[in-house]
């Protein structure tokens, strides 16, 4: 397929031939999920901690006599249900690290890029040239190619001067190409790629899709007046034309069982039935 590309200005700088296998991937909408979710979870420190009744300091004499104060009986003032007690079923350090395979973390990779692809937000541009480094040159860059909203830098390796000229730009992230990932696709509506890390990307996570490329849905759809094709004409012979003009015939129950009772063949003897 072909993908457009425009220059910092945002004009059209002519087309690049880029694969399918990477920029024309069925949605997997449960995949991207799955493997968001493990993004997220492993981002968790996990060093929440609260006191049991246990490690509450104090609480070791009894509050009140057992019987004849009028109160309800306790035991000590740090049980759970007393203000400053421990907490019953809190939370402690744990581990909330998911392992998702390395091909489904690919795979979600360039189904979130060609779904970008179709939806129109993904602008590759032919170079990123920010010489002054400037936050106002990239502003009017991204203005210019229309990624006015949350937007995702890909350039092939660092590039210092975008990085210095994005830094004070609100919702606007910057990535080399080799360390790009599906949580930073999704949580940017606009993804600006120069050619050089559409290569990258190419390079790195092509060859993973090994499904079939998906056809557009327009190329099956027959307009009445155009011309059938080929594979989809029917086969009008005569014999199938009788058969098509032979009206529908319903059966009742003893009808229909008198008619296979003649389709039986039996021999003469009428000790076998075949």
């Amino acid at each position: 397929m072909k993908l457009q590309v425009k220059d910092i200005r945002g004009g059209a700088s002519g087309e690049i031939d880029v694969r399918d296998d990477v920029f024309d991937v069925p949605e997997k909408a449960a995949l991207v999920h799955q493997v968001v979710v493990g993004h997220l979870a492993n981002k968790r420190q996990g060093t929440v901690k609260t006191k049991t009744r246990a490690e509450v300091s104090g609480g070791g004499a009894k509050p009140r006599p057992q019987k004849h104060s009028g109160s309800s009986r306790q035991g000590s003032i740090r049980s759970p249900i007393w203000v400053g007690g421990g907490r019953a079923f809190g939370p402690s350090p744990r581990s909330y690290r998911k392992r998702t395979p390395k091909k489904m973390r690919r795979l979600a990779i360039i189904s979130v890029l060609s779904d970008k692809v179709r939806q129109g937000t993904l602008v590759v541009v032919d170079n990123l040239d920010i010489q002054d480094s400037k936050t106002k040159s990239m502003k009017s860059v991204l203005e210019a190619l229309h990624a006015t909203g949350s937007a995702l830098v890909v350039t092939n390796g660092r590039n210092d001067n975008v990085v210095r000229a994005s830094g004070n730009l609100q919702r606007v992230k910057t990535l080399p190409a080799n360390v790009l990932n599906t949580l930073d696709l999704i949580n940017n509506s606009s993804v600006v790629m120069t050619v050089d890390a559409v290569r990258k990307v190419e390079e790195t996570w092509g060859g993973v899709y090994k499904g079939e490329k998906i056809s557009d849905p327009k190329e099956n759809i027959f307009v009445a007046g155009d011309e059938m094709p080929d594979d989809a004409e029917m086969d009008l012979s005569d014999d199938n034309v009788e058969e098509a003009e032979q009206p529908i015939k319903v059966l009742s129950d003893k009808e229909l069982f008198n008619a296979l009772v003649e389709e039986i063949d039996i021999e003469e003897d009428g000790s076998e039935v075949k």
